[in-house]
């Protein structure tokens, strides 16, 4: 009997401190002085990790990415990683969209390099690069964002140039 006493009182105490949006609503509150949801943080580069699709004709194929969207981290990329999944990438958006360039300076995997043009769609995709190559991959036009992947997996998925690539940044 103490205790179901116990879960009972237990159980009360933790509805008391739930966050309740309604009644910060009710309060006035806006949206900006609401605390801020968790924000998903990749294990290994502790960058936040965003939602990504790629359209590709009927298909849409949905990415969890890593989010480099500081100098610092755009500069490391994947260098010195040794596993990116199926369903994962690193997203490098362009503060000014311009032509982009990339290396594999201290990166041991093979990718698939996906520039995004301003208008959302691919303009051209350097597949599976050399690991560890000083070689510049250059996008074919104005860039706004660039896409890595595991090498192939563009070509598995049949990700294609003139394919919509679809996010929300934070």
């Amino acid at each position: 009997m103490r205790s179901k006493w116990l879960f009972s009182l237990l159980a009360f105490a933790s509805l008391g401190c739930s966050p309740n949006p309604d009644a910060a609503a009710r309060q006035g509150s806006t949206d900006a002085e609401a605390a801020p949801a968790a924000t998903a943080r990749h294990p290994v580069s502790g960058l936040q990790v965003i939602d990504l699709s790629v359209v590709s004709g009927q298909q849409r194929h949905q990415f969890r990415v890593e989010l480099a969207d500081t100098p610092e981290a755009q500069a490391r990329g994947l260098m010195f990683r040794t596993e990116l999944g199926d369903g994962e990438g690193m997203f490098f958006p362009s503060d000014i969209p311009e032509v982009r360039s990339f290396w594999m300076k201290n990166t041991p995997l093979s990718l698939d390099i996906i520039f995004v043009g301003v208008d959302g769609r691919i303009i051209n995709i350097a597949a599976n690069t050399e690991p560890y190559s000083l070689d510049s991959v250059r996008s074919d036009g104005i860039a706004s964002a660039v896409l890595e992947l595991r090498a192939g997996r563009a070509a598995e998925l049949g990700i294609a140039p003139g394919d919509k690539v679809e996010y929300t940044l934070p």
